[in-house]
């Protein structure tokens, strides 16, 4: 084992380790910047290298793109990759009371942590854990992600109805497209830009930070609380923090390693699973949701152990564990490289020196993260929120139309942000429709798959029901779904003072007639995906008609809720109308522009106008000539590194 790690340690694999975790953390802290995007668009840099410094280069940039997207999702609210979905639940709430310094620490440790824990599995546990990863069927798959979805209860802002209802909405808008389980074309209403789907990063980006955006520019006030005083990376209060929830980490951290090893599962579901775990044994203030840092150590660990358990499926049986896995398993085979049982006695020299190069990346990823993380928080902070707008809002566009190269991503984005604002409005939270969107894909092809099996054999209540495995998940789905309701239950059973329904404050009557106009336009949906479904072959009908019909009989509940409570969950509008509708559609008129003026000009002229948007105050012409240069500088800059270096065919 020591010569593996002397060449570990060489100067050129110390180098690559270095640059490639920089490299990895710039371009993850980008929304619509992928993991994979950041291993794919560097992978022919490896073509004239050794192959143990190719992977060690990859795996660095990998590890270091994962842990990027937990900037955007603190300060941002914004996961820079979809692993972070679940950073944002605590993390922006961390960094709106001041603690954005603190949150950044805490994930660049808990970071570094799941990926050690990742890659001292990759190590020692390869071969069980990728046979173990074998039992896995469909049918725990679908179950796997049902687990995901009973997380609706925790992040539905105080309405479980209604966080049900946007879970359905997530599941069918995965259902657009052509259906990966029969090739049929569902939900497209004759429209060619639907047949390739909603993609899923883009959505991300439109559903959180869109509204961010709408809401920055209504009001005059700042986008984050500055601190009076530098306090510097608060390195003792991050780990008095990871020491207080030493168990929260290691069991996210195994977690994730275990998810990772699973051929397709991923960091985002490695995240969900483990803030469920998290939050489901928590005991401390504040509650998870509301700034807990429990939050970010459970999910930052986690989707950083998938790193390393993701090789275990890649290097042990030839089949990527996640995404990225799948595009540095292409550069092997390029090396002339063959993965497989036998790689690890064949090919020692390749595999150890590439393990211990991981694990000398995961080490490199705390100075270089913390260094990183502390610029951006201070950037963030400090910056004037009229050129923080146009240059959030020209990243969204432009990484959102990296992902496919395509102006129609572009457009659903920023649709799917205005809906998503207006539902937070109504009390519908965003993060279950995320959720839904997230796991769709997943849980309908495990259905599918399950459901021709058990059919198949005439016992489809014991291919759903009758394995142990399965039996597993579903307890502890049953458990993390019923548990944030268990201080009712109790109150219930000891028959403490509860406040009745009809006790509580009853709504306006414009209240609730906006209330019921949300619930009858989610009805119409579910009503709409029915009426759709009915013309599709059984495979591809039966996971969204079974959604659909849910939607529809949760969408009547809520309404006989609103009719006897007069209860309405909603929250205020503040700010300027004009300015707030300004926003997204100066946005939908950039994208009309793409391809008439080009993209540079067009981007340029974007964040000119939002610019001006988001301006509350008076400023002097000298100040103005300062702000829109300074706005026109990064835009262009930004536009030449897509263009130039990450080579993205701009309109």
């Amino acid at each position: 084992m020591l010569e593996f790690i002397i060449g570990a340690l060489s100067p050129l694999n110390l180098l690559l380790a270095l640059l490639g975790v920089a490299a990895g953390t710039i371009i993850g802290s980008i929304p619509g910047l992928t993991a994979t995007m950041a291993v794919a668009v560097l992978v022919p840099l490896t073509f004239t290298m050794s192959a143990d410094s190719a992977l060690i280069l990859m795996g660095a940039i990998y590890t270091g793109a994962i842990y990027g997207g937990a900037y955007a999702a603190i300060l941002l609210n914004t996961p820079g990759t979809p692993s972070a979905i679940a950073t944002t639940f605590d993390g922006y709430p961390m960094a709106k009371r001041g603690d954005g310094d603190l949150a950044v620490s805490v994930a660049c440790i808990s970071s570094v942590i799941g990926g050690l824990v990742g890659a001292l599995a990759l190590l020692f546990l390869a071969p069980p854990l990728a046979e173990a990863a074998l039992a896995f069927g469909p049918v725990e798959y679908f179950w796997l992600a049902v687990f995901g979805l009973s997380l609706i209860a925790a992040l539905s802002t105080g309405d479980f109805l209604k966080g049900v209802i946007g879970a359905c909405f997530g599941l069918l808008l995965a259902m657009i497209g052509i259906s990966e389980t029969s090739a049929e074309v569902r939900f497209t209403f004759g429209s060619n830009v639907l047949l390739g789907g909603v993609e899923t990063v883009s959505a991300l980006i439109g559903l959180y930070c869109i509204p961010v955006l709408i809401d920055l520019v209504a009001t005059p006030d700042r986008h984050l609380s500055a601190p009076e005083q530098t306090r510097g990376f608060r390195l003792p209060e991050a780990f008095g923090l990871l020491l207080k929830n030493k168990i929260n980490v290691m069991r996210s951290s195994v977690i994730g390693t275990m998810v990772g090893a699973l051929p397709g599962a991923g960091g985002s579901i490695a995240g969900l699973v483990a803030y469920s775990e998290a939050r489901r044994t928590n005991k401390g203030k504040p509650p998870y949701g509301e700034g807990n840092p429990g939050g970010i150590i459970a999910t930052e660990s986690a989707n950083n152990a998938t790193v390393g358990g993701g090789f275990i499926p890649t290097l042990v049986l030839g089949i990527p564990g996640t995404p990225p896995d799948a595009v540095i398993l292409g550069a092997l085979l390029v090396q002339g490289v063959r993965t497989g049982p036998s790689l690890f006695a064949d090919g020692a020299n390749i595999v150890y020196t590439f393990i211990f190069g991981l694990l000398l990346a995961t080490v490199l990823m705390l100075p270089v993260g913390l260094m990183i993380g502390r610029f951006a928080y201070g950037a963030i902070v400090r910056a004037p929120k009229a050129a923080l707008v146009p240059i959030v809002a020209f990243m969204t566009v432009i990484g959102t139309f990296a992902i496919r190269n395509s102006l129609s991503d572009i457009a659903i984005m920023i649709v799917l942000g205005i809906v998503g604002w207006v539902a937070g409005k109504r009390g519908f939270s965003v993060s279950p429709i995320v959720l839904g969107l997230i796991l769709g894909r997943i849980a309908e092809q495990g259905f599918v798959q399950s459901w021709t099996i058990g059919d198949a054999i005439g016992n489809l209540w014991g291919q759903f029901f009758g394995r142990p495995l399965s039996m597993a998940i579903i307890a502890l789905t049953l458990l993390t779904f019923f548990y944030p309701f268990l201080p009712r239950l109790k109150q219930l059973v000891s028959k403490s003072t509860v406040t009745p329904a009809d006790e509580r404050e009853r709504a306006s009557k414009p209240a609730i007639l906006r209330d019921l106009l949300g619930l009858l336009i989610a009805g119409g949906i579910a009503l709409l995906a029915l009426q759709q479904s009915a013309g599709l072959n059984p495979e591809a009908a039966v996971f969204p008609r079974t959604i659909a019909m849910a939607m529809a009989v949760i969408v009547c509940l809520a309404l006989l809720r609103l009719v006897v409570t007069r209860h309405v969950t909603e929250f205020a509008v503040e700010g300027s109308w004009v300015r707030m509708t300004a926003l997204p559609l100066v946005m939908l008129g950039a994208v009309f522009l793409f391809p008439l003026l080009g993209f540079g000009p067009t981007a340029v002229l974007l964040g000119l106008v939002l610019t001006v948007v988001a301006q509350h105050d008076r400023f002097s012409l000298k100040n103005w000539a300062i702000l829109l240069l300074s706005v026109t500088a990064v835009i262009v800059a930004c536009t030449l590194l897509f263009s130039e270096v990450l080579s993205v065919p701009l309109p």
